[in-house]
């Protein structure tokens, strides 16, 4: 993906079903108040759900608490952290108070959860060391009640939620005799860092020898490739400790090739380089044995989590100092052509431990589990003469059909796959036959997995009902039809939402990587399009379906040069009356088309990217809007004239959109508040097909607007937005034209950016459907 970094996730760097939806943050709803110049107070109670998609994204981390039995967290690269309920065994978001500015803190580098009061937990968060992509500095959130509430302790540097070796750690630890200290390895030469007062404030150790040098590539010193991975994960030898005093036992893991470990024997006041360790690879994950004394590492020739194509896993004998190369397939070997990453042993019985490949894009991933400290390894899958697989698995999707992505791939592949980037793999540490793993898409998890053992079959499943980590392209609510919502997904392509409460397969024929841009018709709404990237097997950028989106046609052609779909969602649009497209793809001119794609013909009068949306009203007018020019076209879409409209924003995320029922009625938001770009920054309407706009002078900051049923004994739709009105940031509606505005979420309920992608249902009214960067489809009804 090439877009802003609010809606950049993975693709920046490169990725049973409930009875009933839950809040987004249990236990309340949101309260809404009112924004209007008379500053009336007015309450509005609003309830935040996911539309389900079931995960969608990478989850980095799984953690579970060393002394309570089921607490467990997970957390994401651009979507926060997860608690399991024990109850549901639905995962419950906990950062979605997360604000706009700070949107880069639902970027999670590391979580630590505390054995000594299981009610602390601490998340380390920053998404990107490059200001530009990010412009706050990182944090560490803590909480002393298992995430319903937070405080925040700013740290002077970055961290990489979302950066090469995100999978790597845990990089913060809590000292599980003495919980006020806690440690943070952390990227880009910063180094090591210490908390003895409930992570209230940091340090540097400066005892600490290295840094690390290790650089993904040194040729991209700016971009997300240059940076340090540095210090990356801190482990205890509990063995060396009592209750109320430092461990004195303490290992650090480093990205430099060639002094991977280090160890402290006196709480960290002074540090040593192992001896007789290994070389070559850097270290993804670190497990002790409290029992046998063994510290285990994986280590790959790569930071992960795409790539990584040699790797080892090694032994430890702590008393001796002794090191033992125990890789199911070693680097020396031919049949080596990954490296190593998830690393978990059963603590119930020590000997047994899994490893994972880092990455293993064909056939598929790969788990190893021994039961002899790594004398011997048995694979979840094993390869016959004749590329038929023999499995020691089999795995239930109907929790989120879509992980099959749609594909009917030959031997040895297989849909599903077992899983990629498989970075956190983890034993629960009270019950041998409980674990679960993350992948670039989700959660899986058995409670069979000593089966595997005897012979049997380990039986795996979706583990990630409540975890909704998808950044959002655009949303879309026909008025007619089974779906009230069809949603644009980076990654995982997109849906037809005909249960808000349970999730669904993706689009098919064609399928896409990306759904970017959808619309439909708004005066024969069974006809619908979509653009996106292809994927398995499919060539074609654009789909069109006259049934609702039951079934989709991929486009005859396309218009020549076409090199991807248009990086917005302003970048297709469908006539009122379904029979005219207009399509701005990159690498084209902007196109029109009166067969659904069969033939194409370029617009005259538009610059290349120009966003695109037709009239509601209309079926011959469409609108086009370039660097601060809107245009108008009256001959749907053969040609566009710039309008006189003036004061338009020339910069930032600007997104436009027509009123259903109104002709020529226009709202326009955007800008940036950025000074290196000085522009306007609000919201605007056009009352006469874009020749002049009048601002609302109430909206200091607008971002995106969207459209719903009216209210009660009103004409003109309900109005939403995600702005920032009368200096509050947050989403609104307006039930009178714009003239007062209610915010109808709360300071719990603000899923950092959302300036993408927005709806109101045309035919409920109050409810409201936005896109985040992270947390997936959110909709919102009043109480």
């Amino acid at each position: 993906m090439t877009h802003a970094p609010h809606l950049s996730r993975r693709g920046l760097l490169a990725a049973g079903a409930a009875a009933a939806a839950l809040p987004v943050v249990a236990p309340s709803a949101a309260s809404a108040a009112s924004a209007d110049p008379a500053g009336k107070s007015r309450r509005t109670p609003y309830v935040f759900r996911n539309a389900e998609i079931v995960g969608g994204g990478f989850v980095t981390g799984i953690v579970f608490n060393q002394r309570e039995r089921g607490l467990v967290y997970a957390r994401t690269d651009i979507g926060g952290a997860y608690r399991l309920d024990k109850a549901s065994q639905r995962w419950i978001p906990l950062t979605d108070w997360v604000g706009w500015d700070e949107y880069g803190h639902t970027g999670i580098i590391s979580i630590a959860t505390d054995e000594v009061d299981p009610d602390r937990v601490y998340l380390a968060a920053g998404t990107y060391p490059m200001p530009e992509w990010d412009p706050s500095l990182a944090a560490i959130l803590r909480s002393d009640d298992r995430g319903r509430t937070w405080k925040t302790t700013p740290l002077p540097f970055r961290l990489g939620g979302n950066m090469p070796g995100r999978g790597i750690g845990e990089r913060l630890v809590i000292d599980p005799h003495r919980n006020r200290i806690l440690y943070l390895g952390v990227r880009g030469g910063n180094g090591l860092w210490r908390s003895t007062d409930y992570g209230k404030s940091f340090a540097q150790v400066t005892s600490f020898p290295n840094a690390g040098n290790f650089v993904p590539d040194p040729n991209d010193p700016d971009g997300p490739n240059g940076d340090n991975l540095g210090v990356l994960q801190v482990v205890f030898d509990k063995r060396t400790g009592r209750a109320g005093r430092a461990t004195r036992t303490i290992y650090v893991t480093v990205a430099d090739k060639d002094n991977i470990l280090y160890r402290s024997t006196d709480a960290g006041v002074t540090w040593e380089r192992v001896p007789g360790q290994p070389t070559g690879y850097i270290p993804h994950h670190a497990v002790l044995d409290h029992v046998g004394g063994y510290l285990y590492l994986a280590t790959s020739n790569t930071a992960g989590p795409y790539d990584g194509s040699e790797g080892d896993v090694w032994k430890l004998d702590t008393a001796t100092d002794t090191w033992t190369r125990i890789s199911p397939v070693p680097s020396t070997s031919d049949d080596n052509q990954w490296g190593y990453s998830g690393l978990t042993i059963d603590r119930q019985n020590p000997d047994t431990l899994m490893v994972s490949t880092q990455v293993k894009w064909y056939p598929d991933c790969l788990l190893f589990r021994s039961t002899d400290g790594g004398a011997s390894w048995t694979r979840a899958w094993d390869l016959g003469t004749n590329n038929e697989r023999t499995l020691r698995y089999d795995m239930d999707v109907s929790a989120a059909p879509w992980l099959t992505w749609n594909a009917s791939p030959s031997l040895p592949e297989m849909t599903p796959k077992l899983g990629w980037m498989m970075e956190s793999v983890q034993i629960d540490p009270f019950d041998s036959d409980h674990f679960m793993y993350g992948t670039g898409a989700t959660i899986y998890g058995a409670d069979n997995l000593t089966d595997w053992d005897r012979g049997g079959t380990v039986h795996l499943s979706v583990r990630a009902q409540g975890l909704e980590e998808c950044s959002i392209a655009c949303v879309i609510s026909p008025p007619v039809g089974p779906a009230h919502l069809f949603s644009g997904v980076g990654d995982v392509g997109g849906f037809r939402h005909t249960d808000l409460n349970k999730a669904t397969k993706m689009y098919d024929h064609p399928t896409f990587g990306i759904t970017t841009a959808l619309d439909y018709a708004e005066l024969a709404p069974h006809t619908l399009v979509r653009v996106g990237d292809p994927t398995s097997g499919w060539t074609q950028h654009f789909a069109a379906s006259t049934d609702s989106g039951a079934t989709w046609t991929p486009s005859g052609s396309e218009p020549t040069g076409v090199t991807g779909p248009g990086g917005h969602d302003q970048s297709v649009a469908v006539s009122a009356d379904g029979r005219r497209i207009v399509w701005s793809p990159d690498g084209a001119p902007v196109s029109w088309s009166d067969d659904h794609g069969a033939t194409w013909t370029a617009s005259k009068g538009l610059p290349a990217g120009a966003s695109v949306r037709s009239d509601r009203v209309n079926p011959a007018t469409f609108y086009a809007y370039d660097s601060g020019v809107f245009y108008l076209s009256t001959d749907g879409g053969a040609s566009f004239k710039a309008t006189a409209a003036t004061g338009l924003p020339t910069a930032g995320n600007v997104r436009f959109k027509p009123v259903p029922g109104h002709e020529g009625d226009i709202w326009l938001a955007g800008g940036t508040s950025k000074p290196t770009t000085p522009t306007p920054y609000g919201l605007w309407r056009s009352t006469d097909s874009g020749t002049s706009f009048t601002r609302f002078q109430a909206v200091d900051e607008g971002d995106v607007v969207g459209f719903g049923k009216a209210a009660p004994g009103a004409t003109y739709p309900a109005v939403y937005t995600s702005s920032r009105i009368h200096g509050v940031r947050g989403i609104f509606r307006s039930d009178d034209t714009g003239r007062t505005w209610t915010r109808i979420n709360d300071d719990r309920h603000q899923y950092a950016w959302t300036g993408n992608t927005m709806t109101g249902d045309p035919r409920v009214h109050g409810r409201v459907y936005f896109g985040t960067n992270g947390r997936g489809v959110i909709y919102g009804d009043p109480k």
